[in-house]
Order: C-alpha cells, then sequence, then structure tokens
C-alpha cells in the first residue's frame, strides 16, 4: 500500500481533488489556517495532540479536543487549524483502509466513526509512521506496511465494545447492521455536537433515515437508553464538569447548557446528582457520583 505524505503549513489548503485513492494519506499540520477537504466516502483518523482541531460535516461542526482521537467515516469532512498548534491524520478510501487490515477475513467488520483517547498504542504508531515520512529524521521506524497494518487493527481493538453493539442491530447481513449502527451513531454525534440544546427529535430522525418513532424503539434496543435519555445524560455530564472544573458564575454556565432559568438549572443539578451547585463548590466535588457517559 503506497503511504503519501504532506506537509502542510500556515493558511495551506490540501483539496479533495488532489488526493488519490490508491493509498493513504499521512498529513503533517503546523499552523493556523490550514484546511484539508476530505471526500466523502473515505475514512479519516485526526488527531490534535496539542490545541484543538476544527471539524465540520454539511449542517454539524465540532471542535476535537487536546489530546483526543476522531475517526470519521461518514460523508465528507472538513478539518482546519483552530490555533498555531500542529495535528497529524492519515486519509484513505475505505478500500485503501481495509486492505491494510492486518485480519484478512471477508466478514471482518468496517472500522466506525469513533472519538476517544487515542491510547498509547495508537498515539505511539502515529508517531512512528510520521517518523519514517520525515527524510530528516535518520531513527528507523519500522516498515510503513507493518505500521499501517498495526494501527488498522489497533483502532479495530478500541472499538471492540462498539463493534458488539452490531449484533443489536437489525439486517440479515452484516452490511445492513453496519449501515444500521453508522445511522445511528449519526444521531448521537449530532446530540454530542448540541449538547446546549434541545435537538429537535424529527431532525435526528430525519438524519438517520428513520421515522421518530422508529429511531427511538432502534436506538433503545442498541444502545438501552432514548435519544433524550442519551442527550440528558450528555448535559448532566457537562454540567458537573463545569460546576467542578470551573469558576464560570451558575448563571453563565445555565446559560451556556441552554437552560431557560438559573432556578431549572439547578434544579435538574439536584435531581441528577442529589446535591446542590453551592454544595459540589464547596466540597471540590465531595462524593457526589460523575455521571457516566461511553466515550
Amino acid at each position: 500500500m503506497r503511504l503519501y505524505h504532506h506537509t502542510l503549513r500556515y493558511g495551506e489548503h490540501l483539496p479533495s481533488s488532489v488526493l488519490i485513492d490508491s493509498g493513504l494519506h499521512l498529513l503533517h499540520a503546523q499552523g493556523r489556517g490550514i484546511q484539508v477537504d476530505v471526500p466523502a466516502g473515505w475514512t479519516t483518523l485526526c488527531w490534535p495532540p496539542a490545541g484543538q482541531l476544527a471539524l465540520a460535516t454539511p449542517g454539524s461542526e465540532w471542535q476535537l479536543d487536546c489530546r483526543r482521537m476522531q475517526l470519521w467515516s461518514d460523508g465528507p469532512l472538513r478539518m482546519r487549524s483552530s490555533g498555531a498548534q500542529g495535528w497529524v491524520a492519515m486519509i484513505g478510501s475505505s478500500h485503501a483502509w481495509s486492505a491494510m487490515s492486518g485480519r484478512r477475513r471477508s466478514d471482518a467488520a468496517a472500522l466506525l466513526p469513533w472519538q476517544g483517547h487515542p491510547g498509547r498504542e495508537v498515539a505511539g504508531l502515529m508517531c512512528r509512521l510520521l517518523r519514517g515520512a520525515n527524510e530528516a529524521m535518520s531513527r528507523p521506524s519500522g516498515d510503513p506496511d507493518a505500521l499501517l497494518t498495526a494501527l488498522v487493527d489497533a483502532l479495530a481493538e478500541r472499538q471492540q465494545d462498539l463493534q458488539m453493539l452490531l449484533a443489536r442491530c437489525s439486517g440479515r447481513s452484516l452490511a445492513r447492521q453496519q449501515q444500521t449502527l453508522l445511522r445511528l451513531l449519526r444521531v448521537r454525534h449530532a446530540i454530542e455536537c448540541n449538547t446546549d440544546l434541545r435537538l429537535d427529535l424529527d431532525q435526528l430522525a430525519s438524519a438517520a433515515g428513520y421515522s421518530p418513532c422508529h429511531l427511538i424503539r432502534v436506538h433503545r434496543a442498541v444502545f438501552g437508553e432514548t435519544p433524550s435519555e442519551y442527550a440528558t445524560r450528555l448535559r448532566e455530564r457537562q454540567a458537573w464538569d463545569m460546576v467542578c472544573g470551573s469558576r464560570l458564575l451558575i448563571c453563565e454556565i445555565t446559560e451556556m447548557l441552554g437552560f431557560e432559568s438559573q432556578s431549572a438549572f439547578c434544579r435538574a443539578f439536584k435531581n441528577a446528582f442529589g446535591r446542590t451547585t453551592s454544595q459540589v463548590r464547596g466540597s471540590h466535588g465531595g462524593e457526589a457520583t460523575r455521571p457516566r457517559v461511553a466515550a
């Protein structure tokens, strides 16, 4: 498999038209204003070790936080530097990614959209690939094909929890089950990008290509909760982090999370955690239980 290396500096733009689908593309970007456009049907793995990376798809925008990775394979993607810090990405067609799997199984599940901490193995493989692509580095980094195969398989292992959900998805074939899970992940991503808003169920259902009732039923069957319940848990986690980990005023948190009033936010916070915001801040988190939300 051919590995193409691109080094991007301040203000440079890498359009999708220059990307070759016969291999994988390794990007190393450093500086503000860098923009990369990835075509639909391609898979992208991006990682800003420091700072943030702005990501956008038609109808959705979000920030990838420092030291988190995003694996995207649902529609076109635009990556743009939101600061002077550097970031790296690996992009390629679904065929190119599949060709690098060391498992070589015809029934192997494809990589799914995912965001989370990369872990030492995945981060280390990305660094070794980047080091090997830089001709100025004299330290050997290993065979590129072997490193790419190890990277794809390491990503597949980090997605085991997601892949296990395929068995709960409707469909007579693996491809049908993957399509169902991809639609549901699209809905959950829309919720994650808009935790400060009360999303319209009709809009979420339209994004998945389902009716509202069918979306609720399928989402509950796969994830054990409705889209509304998932959105509530995300807001609770964000509220906890803001109250415990920031110096924002409660009125500011109320506005940022989209609550209609400060009293409504405080009431919802106490119902979720059994303690008021003042009690939690006074004890620096104390014994309150932080909501558990899947990454």
